[in-house]
């Protein structure tokens, strides 16, 4: 029997990240850059929802709308400019209607989806989010990314990568990703240190990939990407500016703009945290390794962007292969 090949693991550079720069056609309008619909955000964690809005403008998304409980649409549509909202039916005050708020979400014309950043933990979301990632008879559901309260929701359910029709990225940090597997049964004292050891990091992402069918992006110095069929890649960047409340946030509102505009989940996944990884370090360069803002690294995505721009091939998006760690 031969023995079983391990695709390689790309380190992700300027060269590999502009090849996957979505193009903007001169007569293009916000239509043609996707419509990115982000579920997120609760009293206790408005800013989240923002962060995401802002980063998926700023990540090149040409329509992002936020859709929040009925009670809280006014609060959202007061901060968001450029945004629009979408009120869901509630059951209770911050207790989202799941049934009758799936229907208005899928009456929604969107391209992509985020979940998860900011929403209040609920038997109610979590029956929100099996359902939109479900499916129905009409067809697939839209990609989307999920992180935060989206992950923390499905680790409560059995099996729940079996339910799970759309293509998605899971975006989620180390403890977040030990919940998962451990939900799966996998044993996290076994697993050993996610966040210093580096091939290990690459093989927990891997795997977890394979047995969910999903892209998985395990979030931390040298980020690791990894999806099902074993191709991996890892960030460069190793940047302690980062840490900090809402960075997160950001990532997820980028690798959702780049679904929106046509990126396979794969490849909005490596672009995603590469601009993010870029925009860091431009505001490390400037503030030093503390006292980054995770609203700081918005401005700085639209000119990483243009950075890589500059150097993508004339031919267009085709990915790009990479050196092999």
């Amino acid at each position: 029997m031969p023995a079983k090949t391990i695709p390689e693991t790309i380190l992700l550079d300027d060269a590999i990240a502009a090849a996957l720069v979505p193009t903007r056609p001169a007569r293009g309008h916000k239509g043609t850059f996707g419509k990115l619909l982000v579920i997120a955000g609760s009293v206790d964690y408005a800013g989240a929802a923002l962060l995401v809005c802002n980063a998926a403008g700023r990540a090149g998304a040409g329509l992002v709308t936020l859709a929040s409980v009925e009670s809280l649409q006014p609060l959202f549509a007061a901060k968001v400019v450029e945004a629009t909202t979408l009120s869901l039916p509630e059951d209770d005050v911050e207790e989202v209607d799941p049934e009758e708020a799936l229907a208005r979400i899928l009456d929604h014309d969107h391209d992509a989806l985020v979940i998860g950043p900011g929403l209040k933990p609920s038997l109610s979301m979590t029956d929100l989010i099996r359902g939109l990632l479900a499916g129905d008879e009409d067809g697939e559901p839209v990609p989307a990314v999920l992180d935060a309260e989206a992950l923390r929701s499905l680790a409560t359910v059995d099996g729940w990568a079996s339910e799970v029709a759309a293509r998605c990225v899971l975006t989620p940090h180390v403890g977040e990703f030990l919940r998962l597997r451990a939900a799966d049964g996998h044993d996290p004292e076994k697993m050993g240190n996610l966040v210093f050891d580096d091939a290990r990091r690459v093989g927990a992402a891997r795997d977890a990939a394979r047995e969910w069918g999903q892209v998985v992006v395990l979030k931390g110095a040298r980020t690791v990407i990894a999806e099902p069929g074993g191709r991996t890649a890892v960030s460069p960047f190793e940047n302690p500016a980062l840490a900090t409340a809402g960075t997160g946030d950001v990532l997820a509102g980028t690798i959702g703009a780049l679904l929106a505009q046509g990126l396979g989940t794969f490849e909005a996944a490596q672009l995603g945290v590469y601009l993010h990884g870029m925009a860091g370090e431009a505001v490390r360069a400037r503030l030093g390794d503390a006292g980054l803002l995770a609203s700081d690294l918005c401005p700085e995505l639209p000119l990483a962007r243009k950075r890589l721009a500059a150097l993508a091939p004339a031919s267009g998006t085709a990915p790009a292969s990479g050196s092999v760690r």
